[in-house]
């Protein structure tokens, strides 16, 4: 199916079916709902697409999941960045697990059956992976890990987690495994964060036992399992938050055309239309890279820099040219442009994004 026709068929499902979110906007809410139209997109194939045979897809490009993606955020039929984890989990568990681990698993993420989670960061080694000091130890024909894990996304509600561990020294002594959470030995504690909403979560892992099979790749893969999820993390999934970003902009807009002073806000507005446009054009580019072939890696970073610098600019003119709405009004506003000032944070902070770009897209060197 080409694109032009998938979205026209897409459009015309969604029309015919009302997958709205009701008027509760907790965090519990959001992740039912995003339950309720992947298993709803699954069943009627649309979720398939884009997705390989093997992992119960129904084939076709990359793209045909952005365009899906685009539609669900614009239509506000689910929040884009709990949305967009499909677009790095996923990916990973089809290049690293078994294939028999990644066809029974992948269909119950596509499905919205459950909800997963991505072990990384660690009180001590946030954009430095590299550091991380949760151990995993073979023990016959199992591994027991243990140490901990902080800002893991959604962890309370998850059924699994890519989860990274030390098992040597090095580069070479990270591995990666796909943990079922319901374990004993795994606690979980969410974090309230600044917007108020406990997104984010601490997990220990006390003498957790895994399955070995239950590894990605070989022992040591692990740095290149997450050298493959992160520019996913910092590029695919941008798509669905840019159309999510755009669907702002038009409001805000909206808001401001009809008043008298409206022209004195054109070059605010300007400047904001110009980061969107910015960012979804290099993220067009990069989803023509994937469907191409391409793989993707450093050249990321980039759009992580612009989708962040977009998105802080953006809540910025609103604030600026709609005095009181964020700081005034009850509305998902302040919640958004709270949320807005980590854009530059998760994910990588800004300052290693420009480190990525100025050492291995410019060869600037190491200082």
């Amino acid at each position: 199916m080409n694109r032009n026709d998938f979205r026209a068929g897409l459009r015309s499902w969604l029309d015919d079916n009302d997958l709205s979110a009701g008027p509760d906007h907790s965090l519990d809410a959001q992740v039912a709902q995003l339950a309720r139209v992947r298993r709803a997109l699954y069943d009627a194939g649309w979720m398939r697409y884009g997705w390989p045979a093997e992992v119960g897809g129904l084939g076709g490009p990359a793209v045909l999941r952005a365009i899906l993606g685009e539609e669900v955020a614009t239509r506000d039929l689910a929040e884009p960045g709990i949305y967009s984890m499909i677009e790095v989990l996923a990916p990973t568990m089809i290049s690293y697990a078994t294939p028999a681990l990644a066809a029974q698993m992948v269909p119950r993420l596509l499905s919205g059956r459950e909800q997963w989670c991505q072990g990384f960061s660690e009180p001590g080694s946030g954009s430095d992976l590299a550091s991380l000091s949760t151990r995993a130890e073979p023990r016959g024909d199992h591994w027991v890990v243990s140490g901990q894990k902080v800002w893991t996304s959604l962890a309370q509600y998850s059924a699994r987690c890519v989860l990274l561990t030390r098992t040597g020294i090095g580069h070479d002594g990270i591995t990666a495994f796909f943990l079922d959470m319901d374990s004993p030995g795994i606690t979980v504690r969410p974090l309230r964060t600044m917007h108020g909403i406990d997104e984010f979560a601490e997990v220990y892992f006390d003498d957790v036992v895994v399955p070995a099979d239950r590894m990605l790749g070989r022992p040591g893969d692990g740095w290149r399992v997450a050298m493959d999820l992160l520019p996913h993390e910092r590029s695919t999934c941008f798509w669905h938050r840019i159309a999510y970003l755009y669907t702002r902009f038009d409001q805000l807009l909206a808001q401001t055309t009809d008043r008298d002073d409206a022209s004195r806000d054109d070059a605010d507005l300007g400047a904001a239309y110009l980061a969107l446009h910015t960012i979804r054009c290099r993220s067009l580019a990069t989803q023509e890279r994937l469907a191409a072939g391409g793989r993707l890696g450093p050249e990321t970073s980039i759009d992580k820099v612009l989708l962040a610098t977009a998105e802080q600019r953006l809540f910025d003119t609103i604030r600026e040219v709609s005095p009181g709405a964020i700081e005034l009004a009850d509305s998902p506003l302040r919640a958004e442009y709270l949320y807005s000032r980590a854009a530059t944070i998760y994910g990588g902070t800004a300052e290693i994004q420009r480190n990525i770009i100025a050492r291995r897209l410019l060869d600037l060197g190491k200082e």
